[in-house]
């Protein structure tokens, strides 16, 4: 029996991904090799969301050469849709499958499949795809890349948040974006916005349900959009067809009222989605992944506040607190608008993890324009930051903005927002001792403790060996570096 393994780079959507492949290659009968030394076939998921995303796959393709050398490599995920030749060049790539045709990379791999090679007319242009007959003769097999534009597939089977920690599944219910932020090559690789229907999302939470999970984390490129490009009923249009098991839970006749028979004029909404998760299965706790500011609505606050099922915990990215700044990045929304909601979901859940992306040193970001990011991240109730540099990405239109930077200034800028978050974050650790956490406990760590996450996103150390995947109330009596130290029973 052949055997594969799938190395995931990057963010949630790609690590959702990669257990959809996972699921693929299965079904058709293949066997998940336990290191990439023992596999026949290796899957790298690719990132390409700054520069490094991109050296971490060449590296992973020369680490394969050496410890696996009679391996077959498939490159998938979204530098292979990015630059399918640039990585078609590389020795040891056997083939590149763009995220338009990754719902058939294990076809592809397992020689089943009919897909046709793109000819020069479906890959050159300006997203700089090489041309198949521009290729040496042995480069590749196969490169299979398409029109990310015309795609309607949406892989979905749920992920775990790290090896060892099999309690808490992530279900990626949207993917694409139809935004144009000026920095972000997103777009460009997995295509416009869309969305698992409801009942294909009810069916796996409730799979997941039955399975003994407690904690479900629903996330997506831009999950707000959730919906959006679904008709008012709740049947989603151009998806896969769902497994046997998921069709069954799907057809149940509470699927009839997914959405309370709520007429909608455009499209579903991400708060009719939650509702319908609490309403219509037996989940424990929901956990909302990043959401953008201007889709945290009222009504998504006060359900997510109100909810004792709904994790206390917010993402909502920022990016810069310059109005300046946000308008070259082409955002949305401006500072007072995202104060205004940070504020507003702080007042409504006042123990809520609240935590944002940063970006530092974007093209002309001037020290003045960095100081109002600063002043924004020091006076917000952040509980955690996520602080990045500006990379820029071949045809985003930043790549081309005057005014780069330094390097130097960008590694203080981004050094400077680490401290004001780490103190953060410290703070509400501070603020938690003596009082009661509920969390979910992950797995042992250590011969007499137990790792949690609480319900506000932090780690708690539990003095006991208890069981994985189990809710308790905990009372917090210190702290040890930054995890919480929960209290002996």
């Amino acid at each position: 029996m052949q055997r594969f393994y799938i190395e995931n780079f990057g963010c949630r959507a790609t690590q959702a991904d990669g257990a959809a492949l996972e699921r693929q290659f299965l079904e058709r009968g293949m066997e998940r090799a336990r290191e990439v030394r023992e596999a026949e076939i290796v899957v790298l998921n690719t990132c390409t969301v700054t520069e490094s995303a991109d050296k971490d796959a060449r590296a992973s393709i020369r680490r394969l050469q050496r410890v696996n050398p009679g391996c077959r490599i498939l490159v998938t995920g979204c530098y292979a849709q990015r630059a399918p030749g640039e990585l078609a060049a590389l020795s040891g790539v056997t083939w590149v499958v763009g995220n338009s045709h990754k719902h058939r990379a294990a076809e592809i791999a397992t020689g089943c499949s009919s897909v046709s090679i793109p000819t020069s007319s479906a890959s050159t242009g300006s997203s700089g795809f090489v041309p198949v007959a521009q290729l040496a003769e042995n480069a590749v097999e196969r490169v299979v890349v398409g029109d990310i534009f015309a795609h309607t597939e949406l892989m979905a089977a749920p992920v775990f948040e790290a090896a060892n920690e099999r309690t808490r599944p992530n279900l990626k219910v949207q993917d694409g974006c139809d935004n144009r932020c000026s920095f972000c090559v997103i777009p460009y690789v997995r295509g416009k916005s869309r969305s698992l229907g409801a009942e294909r999302v009810l069916g796996e939470v409730r799979t997941l349900v039955e399975a003994g999970y407690r904690e479900v984390v629903i996330s997506g490129i831009n999950l707000g959009r959730w919906g959006r490009d679904l008709p008012a009923g709740y049947q989603s249009a151009g998806v896969s067809e769902p497994d046997p098991v998921l069709r069954s839970a799907g057809s149940r006749k509470s699927q009839a009222s997914t959405l309370r028979g709520r007429p909608a004029t455009k499209g579903q909404r991400l708060v009719d989605l939650i509702r319908a998760i609490l309403e219509q299965t037996s989940l424990e706790k929901l956990r909302i992944s990043s959401v953008e500011p201007m889709d945290w609505s009222d009504e998504l606050v006060e359900l997510a506040a109100t909810s004792p099922r709904i994790a206390k915990h917010a993402h909502v990215p920022m990016q810069s607190g310059s109005d300046a700044v946000l308008r070259r990045m082409h955002r949305k929304y401006r500072p007072w608008h995202y104060r205004e909601k940070i504020l507003k979901i702080r007042e409504a859940m006042p123990g809520a993890a609240i935590g944002a992306d940063v970006m530092v040193a974007f093209p002309g970001e001037s020290d003045a324009e960095f100081a109002e990011t600063r002043r924004m991240v020091e006076e917000l109730p952040f509980t955690y930051l996520h602080v990045f540099t500006y990379s820029a990405r071949p045809g985003t239109p930043a790549a081309d903005q005057p005014g780069r930077v330094p390097a130097a200034v960008a590694r203080e800028r981004n050094r400077v927002l680490r401290e004001i978050a780490s103190a953060k974050k410290m703070l509400f650790l501070r603020s938690l001792v003596g009082k009661e956490v509920e969390a979910i406990t992950l797995h042992a760590g250590g011969a007499d403790f137990t790792e949690g996450l609480t319900e506000n996103y932090l780690k708690i150390r539990i003095p006991d060996r208890v069981q994985a995947n189990r809710w308790m109330r905990l009372r917090v009596e210190g702290i040890d570096g930054e995890m919480l130290r929960a209290a002996r029973h």
